[in-house]
């Protein structure tokens, strides 16, 4: 039952994300840019998603071991500390750095006249 409800929700929500592609051209031009747009819309929030989702899962692990770390040798909690924040840092510019190319290729206007 869990597959198939699965199964039914993906199939909605691409349903749903197609649609405007389906029903809203009008012309030639207009069908290209409303394509385009379209298919940015929904290939930067799946990038940005994925981008938020990966750092999140990175982070988590990397919390939960120095916090191990911390735990099992309380006078290293120092450089712990300090390798952790650098790491957090490193991890959190990822995101940052596909947000910076989500944004390139949303805004981007390659139907310029």
């Amino acid at each position: 039952m869990k597959k198939f409800t699965v199964a039914a929700l993906l199939s909605l929500v691409a349903i749903a994300l197609f649609a405007p592609v389906a029903f809203g051209a009008e012309g030639a031009a207009a069908a290209s840019k409303i394509g385009y747009y379209s298919m940015a819309v929904i290939g930067c929030g799946l990038a940005i998603g994925l981008a938020a989702f990966g750092t999140g899962i990175g982070q988590g692990l990397g919390v939960s071991k120095a916090c191990e770390g911390v735990a099992r040798n309380p006078n290293a909690s120092g450089k712990i500390t300090t390798t952790l924040i650098i790491g957090l840092a490193m991890i959190e510019s990822l995101c940052i750095y596909a947000l910076v190319v989500v944004l390139i290729v949303f805004f981007v206007n390659p139907f310029k006249i």
